[in-house]
């Protein structure tokens, strides 16, 4: 297996559902398929999971493992090969990062997760996460090396769908406009009216994809891009936040990155993104980009 960092991949902002084990800090744990799971990074290219089942969703552990945190793909294909001869410098500081792979996540779970992370920093999306699990999933106890815990599934649609709007406020930093658009995109879940399962196919071009998620409240371009990006496999889905925004004007002189945000200034961002990476990978190598950025340039920690 090629080198693989956990800690980069879980905290990076990709996913706002696993945490650090409570009574041993080399562990992290989540739900999958209704299941515990507890992750241990051993080397550089192995890792320890720890799950009671054999399989997730109908699929073998190793390869479902081997799906999820990406390892199928070649990371030698996610930047161009003229990125190293044009950005040498840059080169030097995302040379750590490489081991960074996007997951390939539940849908639902994704989009839920974005609609909660508008404008906020991961710490307090985080939290609004755990509010929205701890209130509305379903509460797992397991026993894991001799010490008791309580984990947390994933709110259903179903139970998503039916809650109050001031109450779940509560689980959105009292947003109650985000709260109402969570029920809404639930509701429309369980009605079918949203089919994150025909999203999945990776012949739907993805400004149609992007304009299908984004005519539901709550999900513009930005998040309909994660959406795409962490929950339907599409490694050219590139998502614009201000990070985005401050490193293709820094690193990259992008002139669309100095304008005010608007869904034309997006498009070009997104239009000027694909000239410098590699198409098909564009959201993979931008994540990489992004968590560097953070981590190099701005010293923020991810949780």
């Amino acid at each position: 297996m090629c080198n693989i960092s956990i800690k980069d991949i879980l905290f990076s902002g990709q996913s706002f559902l696993w945490n650090v084990h409570a009574f041993d800090k080399d562990y992290y744990c989540s739900i999958i398929d209704s299941s515990p799971v507890f992750i241990k990074q051993l080397s550089g290219n192995e890792i320890e999971i720890n799950s009671t089942r054999n399989e997730f969703y109908g699929v073998p552990l190793q390869e479902f493992i081997r799906t999820y945190f990406s390892l199928d793909i070649d990371t030698c294909n996610v930047f161009p090969e003229t990125f190293l001869l044009s950005h040498p410098e840059l080169w030097k500081l995302l040379e750590e990062y490489f081991p960074l792979r996007i997951l390939r996540q539940d849908p639902f779970e994704t989009m839920i997760m974005f609609m909660c992370a508008q404008g906020i920093g991961m710490h307090l999306i985080r939290k609004q996460v755990a509010m929205l699990t701890e209130n509305y999933g379903e509460a797992i106890p397991v026993t894991f090396k001799g010490k008791s815990l309580v984990l947390h599934n994933f709110p259903t649609p179903q139970r998503l769908a039916a809650a109050d709007p001031f109450t779940l406020s509560r689980c959105t930093n009292n947003n109650r406009l985000r709260a109402a658009n969570i029920i809404s995109a639930s509701r429309r879940i369980v009605e079918g009216s949203i089919d994150l399962d025909s999203l999945r196919n990776k012949q739907m071009p993805l400004d149609e994809l992007r304009l299908t998620l984004s005519q539901n409240s709550g999900i513009g371009f930005k998040i309909a891009d994660c959406i795409a990006l962490f929950g339907l496999g599409r490694f050219d889905a590139f998502p614009i936040d201000t990070h985005v925004r401050q490193y293709l004007g820094t690193w990259f002189k992008s002139a669309a990155a100095l304008r005010s945000l608007s869904p034309a200034t997006y498009l070009m961002m997104d239009a000027e993104a694909r000239t410098l990476l590699n198409p098909e990978f564009a959201g993979y190598a931008g994540h990489i980009l992004f968590h560097c950025w953070r981590k190099e340039i701005k010293k923020l920690r991810s949780f």
